[in-house]
């Protein structure tokens, strides 16, 4: 499992409608081939930057599976309008569980 990490800085004042356009822009996501997971988290201390992680089966189902595919050009279409700059991705070997001691969350 491959972890997707970009930085997405957006435009001062359009937070709220990136973050509700962002619901749309993760269905396309999922609809790629490799797709595990996405998660998008808002700065506290930068509040026009979020972190937006997907996990992937490989870097190839990320870079070359969803990239190359038109599902990218209707990703990029409902959230690069809101981009103040262009993203920072890179991606991250997922090494394990997530989750505390008993399989629960860590508090």
């Amino acid at each position: 499992m491959i972890v997707e990490h970009a930085e997405l800085t957006v435009e001062a004042g359009r937070e709220r409608e990136f973050a509700e356009v962002f619901g749309k822009a993760r269905e396309v996501l999922a609809e790629a081939d490799g797709f595990r997971w996405a998660e998008l988290l808002r700065g506290a201390e930068r509040p026009t930057t979020f972190l937006l992680l997907v996990g992937w089966e490989s870097v190839e189902a990320h870079n070359v599976g969803f990239r190359e595919s038109e599902a990218f050009g209707r990703w990029r279409a409902l959230v690069g309008p809101f981009f103040a700059e262009p993203p920072t991705v890179e991606h991250f070997h997922e090494l394990g569980d997530r989750r505390g001691p008993g399989g629960l969350p860590p508090e």
